[in-house]
C-alpha cells in the first residue's frame, strides 16, 4: 500500500535540509542519509523529484520492481523502478529527465538514469545508485585546475558531407536497458550544419539534436535543488550547445546530476547553468524536455560513468571566438565561446564558423573566402591563419573548406603528446566574393631544356580559371652552382598544398611537440600563389620543423643513427631555392615535375 503523504513529507525533509541564501548553497555532505542497495527491496515506495515546466521540482511516486545485478557494467547494479503520478504516467520517462533523484523511507536511493525498452506504456525506469555516484566526488580529491587530458582528434577536413546521423552499424544487439538520452541541442544554428557535421560529432559519441531552447546567461533567482534542472554548455554566445539534465545531489561545493555520462571525458571543463523548463513533451518515440540554460553557477569538472560532477564558483575556462564577416553592406560580427576540450573543440570551432558562414545572406553556391586571423596559445607564438577558399567542383563548398581548414588547426594544435595547449583566443576576419574564383595549374614548362650552373631560366605557367580566360604566369629561377654537370634537376610547379605535402614528406603523421607544431602550421604554404621550387639530388632531413637541405652523405650517414631519438624524416631531394608569384585573385589548384639536364 502506498503512503498517500510521502512525496510531501519526504521533499519537505529534503528542503528542511537546504539553507538557502543568494548565490549560496550551504546544504552539506551529511545533511542526506542514502540508503545502500542491498536494503531496498521490491515492494518498497518512495518519491522523485524532477521539473515538468519551469524552475520548481514536482513530485514522482517511486515503486521499486526490484535489483538488476550487474546491469550498469561490473557490480554496477540498478535499481528498476517503476514511476507514477498523473504526469509521470503521461509523459512517460523523457530525455532531460535523467538525475531525478530518487527518495526511499525519506533516504536518497539515487537517480533516475536508464529507460526501458522502446514505446513502453509505463513509466519504467532504471536508477543508478548514490552510492556509485558518490565515488565521483572522492575521485575529484586531485585539484579541479589540473587542465582537460588531450587525445588524438581525427583529420577534420574529410567525410564531412554525410547527409545526416549515421547510423550505428555496429550494434546488432537489442538494448532494453540504455541511459536516458541527454542530447546536445543546437540553437542557432542551420539544419545544413548540423547535419554535415553530425558524423564527426557521431565520431566522438555526440548525436546533435536541432534544438528549441537557448543558452542566455540570464539571472534565474530560483535557488538548485534536488530535482532541478542543469545544463553543461559546449557553446555559448551567438550560437549555442548545450545538454541538460537533473541535479540529484548537492552540497555546499558541488553536485552530481545526470547518473550516467554525457560522452565520459573524465576530467572536464564545462560552463554549469541553471535551466528553465519550458515545457515538456510527451511522445512515445521520443519525449523531452525543451529547455533554456540560464545563469552559470560554476563548472562541471568530471564526467564519468555514473554520472557528472559540478563545482560552484569555479570560472570555466573556455574559448572566446571573434568571427567577422566583410562584403555585405555592413561587416557581420559573432561573439561566442567554444569549450577547451581536445576531442570536441576541433569539431566544434568547424561547425561554428560553417554555420556562420552559411548563415548569412552573403553566403552562394559560388562564394570565394579569403580568410585572414590568429589562434593565441599561452606561451607560444600566435598560429597565424591566411588562405582563401573557393569550391573546385561544386561538391565541397567553400565554406566547409574554410571551416575544415581552422578545425585542423585546432585538431594539431591539441594533438601533440608533450603538453597541454592553453587556447586563448580565435579571431578570423572572412572577406566574401560572390563568384567562384578558383583555377586549375594546366600546364608549366621551361625556356631551356639543358642550362648550366648558375643560368636563369624562365618558368611559364598556364592557370584555367573557372569560367575565364587562360592566365599565364612567369617565373624566374636561377640553376644552383652546386648542380652537377649531367645529372637532372627537378622543378616543382605547385599549389602551396601540393608543396607542404612534399616538403613535409611522412613527417606529416607525425606527432611534434606544440613548439614545433606550431612552428610548422606558421610555414604553412598559402593557396592563391603558384609555388616553383627548385629540388637538388641531395637529401634533406627535416628534425622537428627544423630543416635541413641538400645534406653531404657523410652526414646523412651520422644523422641516420640518431632517428630513434629524434622525430626526423629523410626526402631523397632537397628544396634548394622556392620562389612564389604575387598573391593571386584566385584559389590555385594542381602541381607539375619539370625536368632540366645540367650541362
Amino acid at each position: 500500500m502506498r503512503l498517500a503523504g510521502l512525496p510531501v513529507v519526504v521533499y519537505s525533509v529534503v528542503l528542511s535540509f537546504l539553507t538557502l541564501a543568494q548565490g549560496t548553497y550551504a546544504q552539506t555532505a551529511k545533511s542526506i542519509e542514502t540508503i545502500p542497495v542491498n536494503q531496498i527491496h521490491a515492494g518498497m515506495h518512495g518519491v522523485a523529484y524532477t521539473v515538468f515546466q519551469g524552475t520548481k521540482p514536482e513530485a514522482m511516486d517511486v515503486e521499486v520492481l526490484g535489483i538488476l545485478k550487474n546491469a550498469n557494467g561490473p557490480k554496477g547494479d540498478i535499481i528498476l523502478v517503476r514511476l507514477g503520478g498523473a504526469k509521470a504516467e503521461y509523459t512517460g520517462v523523457v530525455a532531460g529527465m535523467s538525475g531525478s533523484p530518487v527518495y526511499i523511507n525519506g533516504k536518497l536511493a539515487g537517480a533516475v538514469a536508464f529507460r526501458i525498452g522502446e514505446f513502453s506504456k509505463e513509466p519504467i525506469a532504471g536508477v543508478t545508485p548514490i552510492s556509485e555516484m558518490l565515488e565521483i566526488s572522492a575521485i575529484d580529491s586531485t585539484p579541479t585546475s589540473v587542465p582537460v587530458q588531450v587525445r588524438s582528434v581525427p583529420a577534420l577536413a574529410a567525410k564531412t558531407s554525410g547527409p545526416g546521423l549515421p547510423s550505428n552499424t555496429t550494434q546488432s544487439f537489442a538494448n532494453y536497458l540504455k541511459p536516458i538520452e541527454t542530447p546536445l541541442v543546437f540553437s542557432g544554428f542551420t539544419e545544413d550544419a548540423v547535419q554535415k557535421f553530425a558524423p564527426q560529432f557521431a565520431s566522438q559519441g555526440v548525436v546533435p539534436v536541432m534544438g528549441v531552447g537557448s543558452a542566455s546567461d540570464v539571472a534565474q533567482p530560483d535557488p538548485l535543488l534536488p530535482g532541478s534542472a542543469v545544463s553543461a554548455v559546449l557553446v555559448r554566445g551567438d550560437m549555442n550547445i548545450a545538454a541538460t539534465c537533473t541535479v540529484t545531489y548537492i552540497d555546499a561545493e558541488h553536485l552530481l546530476a545526470c547518473g550516467h555520462p554525457l560522452l565520459q571525458f573524465g576530467m572536464i571543463d564545462l560552463p554549469m547553468t541553471k535551466a528553465e523548463v519550458l515545457a515538456t513533451l510527451p511522445s512515445p518515440l521520443n519525449a523531452f524536455k525543451i529547455v533554456n540554460a540560464t545563469e552559470t553557477v560554476g563548472t562541471f569538472v568530471q564526467d564519468r560513468h555514473t554520472g557528472i560532477l559540478g563545482e560552484f564558483g569555479k570560472k570555466p575556462e573556455m574559448i572566446p571566438v571573434t568571427l567577422t564577416i566583410h562584403g555585405g553592406t555592413a561587416p557581420k560580427v559573432f561573439h561566442y565561446d567554444v569549450l577547451n576540450n581536445a576531442r570536441l573543440s576541433p569539431v566544434a570551432i568547424s561547425t561554428t564558423v560553417y554555420n556562420a558562414l552559411h548563415g548569412v545572406n552573403e553566403y552562394g553556391d559560388e562564394t570565394t573566402y579569403a580568410m585572414k586571423g590568429a589562434i593565441n596559445v599561452e606561451g607560444f607564438p600566435v598560429v597565424k591563419l591566411q588562405d582563401m577558399f573557393s569550391s573546385a567542383d561544386g561538391m565541397q563548398p567553400a565554406a566547409m573548406l574554410a571551416a575544415g581548414s581552422v578545425g585542423e588547426h585546432f585538431g594539431r594544435i591539441y594533438d601533440n603528446p608533450y603538453s597541454t595547449p592553453e587556447i586563448k583566443g580565435l579571431n578570423l576576419d572572412f572577406e566574401v566574393t560572390n563568384e567562384r574564383r578558383w583555377a586549375r595549374l594546366e600546364s608549366a614548362r621551361t625556356d631551356l631544356s639543358e642550362a648550366r650552373p648558375g643560368d636563369e631560366i624562365n618558368v611559364e605557367v598556364l592557370l584555367r580559371p573557372y569560367r575565364g580566360d587562360a592566365v599565364i604566369e612567369h617565373v624566374p629561377i636561377r640553376i644552383p652552382l652546386s648542380a652537377s654537370k649531367g645529372s637532372t634537376l627537378h622543378v616543382l610547379v605547385s599549389d602551396g598544398e601540393v608543396l607542404d605535402r612534399v616538403s613535409r614528406g611522412s613527417s606529416g603523421a607525425q606527432k611534434l611537440d606544440l613548439a614545433s607544431t606550431i612552428g610548422i602550421l606558421n610555414k604553412q604554404h598559402v593557396n592563391n600563389r603558384v609555388y616553383v621550387s627548385v629540388l637538388d639530388e641531395d637529401p634533406q632531413a627535416m628534425v622537428a620543423d627544423k630543416v635541413m637541405p641538400a645534406l653531404p652523405l657523410s652526414v646523412m650517414n651520422v644523422m641516420d643513427g640518431m632517428r630513434g631519438t629524434q622525430d626526423m624524416t629523410v626526402l631523397g631531394e632537397s628544396s634548394v631555392s622556392e620562389i612564389a608569384t604575387p598573391p593571386l585573385d584566385f584559389v590555385v589548384s594542381g602541381g607539375q615535375l619539370l625536368s632540366i639536364t645540367i650541362k
